[in-house]
């Protein structure tokens, strides 16, 4: 495969279109919406409720695919992908966090990070683990259940998951819903780190005005255009 352009996104949506049926009616998601996500870059949607966020984090997640347009990762349209293709290209390229954690109770914190690497043979998964709790604060808290730690904690094992297996791209859900101002500060720092430092592509969907100050790109959406 040719090289990736280093100053080429690791995903763009071009000139994509989501439409839903509800209620007998057609709604518009997403209305003709190109974005870039580039290597190093922590972007920002943010809009009101029903803007389009939460369908054009599902596009970027390949969780969806488009009614029109194009998805493209790493110049490559994937936009029309089988799921099995697609469930491939998300565990190689992409990293999940969730507003809710979504942390399993009965492992601990370590076990939690390494749980997106179980699918196949992976000798190095532990210290991967280990190394990546260490590095946003927690390589105290490796062996501690997600009911011994707080909120922000919490979190940081969500991030820690989210790049256990090396992603280009880190998509977050309202990463600061649940938890309070200094708190939330100290996640957005960690994300600006993860962009700078691993050059990865952050984008984060919030109604969270304070990641304003944290990020490269804020894009607005308002009924399912971009502003």
């Amino acid at each position: 495969m040719a090289e990736r352009p280093s100053d080429a996104p690791v995903l763009a949506l071009r000139d994509v279109v989501r439409r839903y049926e509800t209620g007998g009616e057609t709604v518009v998601a997403l209305d003709r919406v190109s974005v870039d996500a580039h290597p190093g870059t922590f972007v920002t949607v943010m809009g009101p409720s029903g803007s389009g966020k939460s369908t054009m984090l599902n596009l970027f997640g390949l969780l969806d695919s488009p009614d029109e347009g194009r998805v493209l990762l790493d110049g490559r349209d994937v936009t029309d992908l089988d799921d099995e293709r697609r469930t491939a290209e998300r565990r190689r390229s992409i990293g999940f966090v969730f507003q809710s954690f979504y942390l399993l109770p009965t492992l601990t914190a370590v076990e939690n990070v390494e749980l997106p690497t179980l699918f196949g043979p992976d000798r190095t998964r532990r210290d991967r683990a280990r190394d990546l709790l260490d590095r946003v604060g927690l390589g105290d808290r490796l062996n501690h259940r997600p009911a011994e730690l707080s909120g922000g904690q919490k979190q940081r094992v969500a991030i820690a998951r989210a790049l256990v297996n090396e992603p280009r791209l880190v998509l977050a859900d309202e990463p600061t819903g649940n938890l309070d101002r200094e708190t939330g500060a100290t996640i957005l720092d960690e994300f600006r780190r993860v962009a700078d430092e691993r050059d990865v592509a952050v984008v984060a969907v919030t109604h969270d005005p304070q990641l304003e100050s944290y990020t490269d790109q804020t894009v607005e959406l308002v009924d399912g255009q971009v502003r």
